[in-house]
């Protein structure tokens, strides 16, 4: 009886050890709303979201950002997901002409940090973001793919 009860509480416990997490490594000394590195484990789904452009290419960069992260934010909920569930992004960003053709990173980082690294929200993503010349809408200053992760 004893062995049996041992042997129940152990089948119990092996499933919540071989549990795991996603794992964000975050810059160090830094508030900074990305990670250094994410890892995914084995048992988790990934999901990958194609680019997105805002719908209207009014405003700057950082309004351009909301606009599409607020776009990425439906396109999780359509798929059970939630910004907590990201893990990768890709910023596509062009040149303000506003600011000479420079890219805008302090509008990007102000836009990006109302939705990761926050209270309501700390999951902080890894992240690339580069410079291009030009996106496929005219106009468009961001364009922004992630992928985002979910346990099995």
């Amino acid at each position: 009886m004893k062995i049996s009860l041992l042997f129940a509480s152990l089948l119990l416990v092996i499933p919540v050890a071989n549990a795991q997490q996603i794992k964000r490594t975050p810059i160090p000394n830094s508030n900074f709303p990305i990670s250094v590195a994410v890892s995914v484990p084995a048992n988790a789904e990934t999901v990958y979201f194609s680019g997105v452009l805002p719908e209207s290419v009014d405003g700057d960069t950082q309004t351009q950002t909301h606009a599409v992260l607020t776009r990425l934010k439906a396109a999780l909920a359509n798929e059970g997901l939630t910004f907590a569930d990201v893990v990768s992004l890709r910023v596509f960003l062009v040149g303000d002409p506003k600011l000479d053709n420079k890219l805008d990173f302090k509008g990007l980082n102000a836009s990006f940090g109302q939705f990761f690294g926050t209270a309501e929200q700390p999951n902080k993503p890894a992240r690339t973001a580069l410079q291009v010349v030009a996106l496929p809408l005219p106009g468009a200053l961001v364009e922004i793919d992630l992928i985002a992760a979910r346990s099995k």
